[in-house]
């Protein structure tokens, strides 16, 4: 499910220009289409708890694999302007659900399994996307049209989807599993331990939203400014320029790797903090003596230091006392995508009036947030009670 759901958008995301030539959009024009993806994510984001307690995580998921897929397929067909934003805000809508109930069920395979292995999961979603780059670099080698190509990428996902849906664990009523996120809750609380319990969920809220947004505005500074960064500020040439962004996602998916016995052993807010310190010094080092070597370095440094971030806050949100199963995974998971709405024009912003050295500091200041924000994470526990 997370590799099928990382090669999905990525099957369009090169052949983005594309669209952009085809209906002669400027640069303007062009930026308001591709932000309808995160604008249809945040409109639907928060249905996805009701439909996952309706429903089911799994089949919540595969259906809306295949939406997505789908809306790609519309979006990539559409013979005018309207309708290609339209397909693009309901696949980020899609998305976006299907994001929140994969999750969900990996969470729950995960407390099923008996050790950390959501990490892992979102290291097979980074494999997913490099497939999706593979197969429209292929696509567009051959001369395929969009329709054409996005038709061929929905049916083998379409496929994998539901192959994979034979093996999810199966729906119970509450769905199986989620009743354990709230096994400890204290039955009938008088009113007052009740209003200091919401407090006490708001505030880690809060800081979870804080952990998760500070990992996705991570990864926008290496999909955004890295390139342009080592091209226009270091001098680069425009093809050693993409190693920025390669070396953090690359370090990223090794960090995932390795991020599950890490948290195994020393426990998520252990990792979290040699994460942020990874992600404070590699950075901040690399823009105080600007280098093309230290630079690379120091975004591998970043994306090794937030692998872990997201799958962390989104294992905690499952598990706040007091809400409907799958209801703080969804809030989370909603207002962490505000940082990809966040995060470009900040830095923007900045750069405009300081180059954009400086608006890069905003990756190891989010570094700081984490530490700040870190304790609402478990420390080392034993391995039955993850």
């Amino acid at each position: 499910m997370f590799l099928t759901n990382g090669a999905l958008f990525a099957n369009m995301a090169p052949r983005l220009p594309e669209l952009k030539d085809t209906f002669g959009l400027g640069e303007a024009a062009y930026g308001f289409l591709v932000i309808a993806w995160p604008v249809g994510a945040i409109i639907a984001g928060l249905a996805a708890g009701w439909l996952i307690r309706r429903f089911g995580s799994a089949l919540v998921a595969v259906a809306g694999t295949m939406l997505t897929g789908a809306a790609l397929l519309g979006a990539g067909s559409a013979p005018s302007l309207a309708l290609l934003a339209t397909g693009f805000l309901f696949g980020g809508a899609m998305d976006a659900i299907t994001d929140v109930a994969q999750n969900s069920h990996g969470l729950l395979v995960q407390r099923r399994y008996g050790r950390s292995i959501l990490n892992s999961f979102h290291a097979l979603w980074s494999v997913g996307a490099v497939l999706g780059g593979s197969m429209a670099a292929g696509a567009m080698a051959l001369n395929l049209s969009l329709s054409v190509h996005l038709g061929i990428s929905l049916l083998i996902f379409a496929v994998v989807a539901l192959t994979a849906l034979k093996f999810c664990l199966p729906m119970g009523k509450p769905q199986a599993g989620l009743e354990e996120v709230s096994e400890d809750r204290p039955a009938d609380p008088s009113p007052g331990t009740a209003r200091t319990a919401r407090n006490h969920t708001l505030w880690i809220m809060v800081a979870l939203v804080l952990i998760s947004t500070a990992g996705v505005m991570t990864e926008d500074a290496g999909n955004s400014w890295a390139a342009l960064y080592l091209a226009d500020s270091l001098g680069t040439s425009a093809s050693f320029a993409a190693l920025g962004y390669i070396s953090l996602v690359g370090a990223q998916f090794v960090g995932r790797i390795l991020g599950d016995g890490m948290v195994d052993r020393f426990g998520q807010r252990l990792v979290a903090q040699m994460g942020a310190v990874c992600l404070i010094l590699g950075m901040g080092l690399a823009l105080a003596f600007p280098s093309v070597p230290g630079s690379v370095l120091g975004f591998a440094a970043a994306g090794f230091g937030v692998a872990t971030l997201v799958p962390a806050a989104m294992e905690h949100a499952d598990r706040l006392p007091g809400l409907a199963p799958g209801t703080g995974l969804s809030v989370v998971s909603w207002l962490m995508r505000l940082g990809f709405l966040i995060s470009p024009p900040l830095v923007g912003f900045v750069a405009e009036g300081w180059g954009l050295r400086a608006g890069l500091l905003l990756v190891p200041l989010v570094g700081v947030i984490v530490l700040l924000c870190s304790p609402v994470l478990r420390a080392k526990a034993p391995r039955q009670q993850l």
